[in-house]
C-alpha cells in the first residue's frame, strides 16, 4: 500500500487477520446454533398446540413444557392450574397422551401430567 511504512502495514495486516478470524468464528457459532434454536422454536410451537388442544378438550388451559437431551425428546410436562372438574383423571391422561402424540414430531420418553392445588 502506497504511503504506509512497515509497521503500519503490519498493523493493517493484523487487523485484517483479526477481522477474518472474528468472521470465521461468528459463522461457525451461527451455524452451530441453528439446530438448538430451531429445536426450541419448534418445541415451543408444538407445546402451544398441545396446550390449545387440551384447553378445548378438557376445559382448562395447561402449561406445557418439554425437555430435549442430545436431540431426543426426553419428556413433555403438562401442568394444570387445579384439577379440571369436567373430565376424570383417566380421561385427562388419555387426552394428554393423544395430544402429545399428534402435535410433537418426536415421541417423548415420558409424559408428566400434574395439577397445582392451593393449600386451604
Amino acid at each position: 500500500m502506497p504511503g504506509l511504512d512497515g509497521s503500519a502495514l503490519w498493523r493493517v495486516a493484523r487487523l485484517e487477520n483479526m477481522r477474518n478470524t472474528f468472521l470465521a468464528c461468528f459463522v461457525a457459532v451461527t451455524l452451530t446454533a441453528c439446530g438448538p434454536v430451531s429445536t426450541m422454536t419448534q418445541g415451543w410451537q408444538q407445546s402451544q398446540a398441545v396446550a390449545s388442544d387440551l384447553q378445548q378438550s378438557v376445559g382448562s388451559k395447561p402449561f406445557v413444557g418439554f425437555n430435549w437431551r442430545n436431540g431426543v425428546l426426553a419428556s413433555v410436562t403438562i401442568n394444570f392450574d387445579g384439577v379440571p372438574k369436567q373430565k376424570s383423571l383417566a380421561e385427562i391422561v388419555e387426552l394428554a397422551r393423544a395430544s402429545v402424540k399428534s402435535h410433537f414430531r418426536q415421541k417423548p420418553n415420558e409424559i408428566l401430567v400434574g395439577f397445582a392445588i392451593r393449600p386451604e
